[in-house]
């Protein structure tokens, strides 16, 4: 069930000579829909500067074309925060270029509707009004100044300062819901009874819209009058409602070599686990060769293993970088079973390598790192968390390119993936997130840390860890240890990475791979130990208690003597 939305707008210049008021609506269809959602919006531009009607136009049309062109995987939030904060930059740099245009600012109210929930964001003076079950509530604060006489001098607004500082909020989103955006001269001129009223009274969201904006100019209201309203006919599922149409496709039964799925020939079984199974694949059309992932037929019933392999192709499609194999896009009349293909490379994983008898350089493991480290940033742009680096998921190609494999643990904006838990090799998996805190970049920064330590000395920084095993970390051992003739600067990068404390591994991959990249022309401080007190506090407050008690014994002793 897609979200069904019918909106409708009303605005009139009112008793101004002009219209400063600027409004928009995005109502799109199929999966823009899903992923992005619906998005309406209202902005008053700040009267009393020249240039408000144009701040409001150009925050209206900036938001609406540029919150669709932000990644997929972002979460709503930070696409609206990224996309505001550059049009906040435009105006106020128009402002400082062109003397016609100085002071220019605008309000901005907006709501983004998608699946089962709504997003708002608030600047200003410009309302949000929800109507839910009869009862009407106002969903945002006025940034305006409380003193007498300046209720109407904003605080805040799109253009205003340096800082764009505006309300976020979200919550459920049902059917029936009413949402009304307004500019003051709405709610000024109409109040909340009369809010109340009109939208009880009307169906049809343009209608509401107006009669809203009618009675504020036949009433007290003198500014500009502009209103939107959406009614809410039917919520959606999220990224389950996205991912329905492979819903009903089956696993395909257990292939064998020369066997056809659909269009593709089977050449080889290349990987199979518990969960899933990897061919290579010919496209018998196209001769093209490529990889195959399905499910193992014994899955074929379980709906959230199934949503799982749609989700992991539906992120897969979504990351464009040469540092990822690349999936292929398949109709539905290509495509009568549950899989996804991507492309094939010749080559092997750094575990069969390792598994080989292959022993890495320094210099060969330093450009591992950085290649892993640009892949891995570039996944992080597009908030996307991978949660399971390690050797067996980095492929080396025979043209010796890298290549991140597996995201069918990674967590995104829309896909968080939370019922994984913390999925991975336990020997690679944060400190941290045994401690049930959640998936960061750091903890993927960790991997990368113990996957180069790995590389180098066949160890793992806190010994190997068993499934299930509730591991004690305490300082990580060096790899000079194993081996000497690892320099000090590769031995400070490595251990700062792979540190207990997250707050003091490398923040961003970025910053990682400049540590790499520079090497021992910028040389890091070797971390410190950690301190008795956080590596073990039990063993520290038996001691002291200890200390204390043998202290008391010896007063004790003392005073008898004497």
């Amino acid at each position: 069930m897609p979200l069904q939305v019918e909106a409708g707008h009303a605005t009139e210049v009112g008793r101004r000579e002009r219209n400063e008021d600027s409004w928009g609506i995005a109502l799109p269809e199929g999966e823009p829909l899903s992923v992005k959602g619906a998005l309406l919006a209202v902005a008053d531009g700040v009267s009393g500067h020249s240039g408000g009607r144009e701040a409001a136009e150009a925050t209206i049309q900036g938001l609406l074309s540029d919150y669709y062109a932000t990644p997929d995987t972002w979460e709503i939030p930070q696409a609206l925060e990224r996309v505001l904060s550059a049009i906040n930059r435009w105006l106020l740099a128009q402002s400082a270029l062109h003397r016609d245009y100085a002071g220019m600012a605008t309000t901005l109210s907006a709501v983004v509707l998608r699946g089962n929930r709504y997003w708002l964001v608030h600047v200003g003076d410009s309302r949000v009004y929800l109507l839910r079950n009869g009862r009407l509530e106002r969903l945002t604060q006025d940034h305006v100044w409380e003193r007498p006489g300046m209720q109407h001098v904003l605080k805040r607004a799109v253009g205003l300062d340096q800082h764009l500082v505006p309300d976020y909020a979200d919550a459920e989103l049902q059917a029936g819901d009413v949402l009304l955006l307004a500019t003051d001269g709405v709610w000024e001129g109409v109040g909340d009874p009369g809010i109340h009223e009109i939208l009880q009274l009307y169906d049809n969201p343009r209608l509401a819209a107006e009669a809203l904006v009618k009675k504020a100019l036949t009433g007290r209201g003198r500014d500009n009058a502009t209103a939107v309203v959406v009614r809410v006919r039917q919520v959606a599922e999220g990224l389950r409602d996205l991912l329905a149409a492979g819903r009903h496709l089956a696993v395909p039964p257990r292939a064998k070599i020369g066997q056809l799925i659909d269009d593709f020939e089977i050449q080889e079984l290349l990987h199979e686990s518990r969960v899933t199974l990897l061919y290579r694949a010919r496209h018998k059309i196209s001769g093209q060769m490529l990889v195959l992932k399905t499910l193992n037929p014994a899955l074929n019933d379980d709906p959230e293993a199934c949503e799982a392999l749609l989700a992991e192709e539906w992120l897969g499609k979504r990351v464009r970088s040469h540092y990822f194999p690349q999936v292929m896009p398949l109709t539905g009349e290509e495509r009568h079973f549950l899989y996804y293909v991507m492309t094939y490379h010749d080559g092997a994983t750094l575990q069969q390598h390792l598994q080989r008898g292959r022993h890495f350089s320094c210099v060969e493991a330093v450009q591992i790192g950085i290649r892993l480290l640009k892949g891995l940033a570039a996944l992080h742009r597009l908030n996307v968390l991978h949660r399971d680096i390690k050797p067996a998921n980095l492929h080396l190609a025979d043209d010796g390119k890298l290549r991140i494999l597996d995201l069918g643990v990674a967590a995104s904006g829309l896909n968080d993936n939370h019922g994984a838990g913390h999925p991975g090799t336990p020997s690679f998996i944060a400190p941290e997130l045994f401690d049930g805190a959640a998936a960061s970049p750091q903890s993927d920064l960790y991997a990368i840390g113990v996957t180069l330590y790995h590389l180098l000395t066949r160890k793992y920084p806190y010994g190997e860890i068993e499934p299930f095993q509730r591991p004690r970390f305490v300082d990580p051992v060096s790899p000079r240890r194993y081996r000497p003739d690892i320099p000090v600067w590769l031995e400070n990068a490595l251990l700062k990475a792979v540190v207990r404390d997250p707050r003091l591994r490398f923040e961003t991959a970025e910053e990682f791979l400049l540590a790499l990249e520079h090497g021992e022309h910028r040389q890091l401080a070797a971390p410190g130990r950690t301190p008795l007190a956080a590596r073990d506090p039990l063993r520290t407050w038996q001691g002291l208690a200890l200390a204390s008690l043998v202290f008391n014994l010896i007063l004790l002793y003392l005073l008898v003597v004497t």
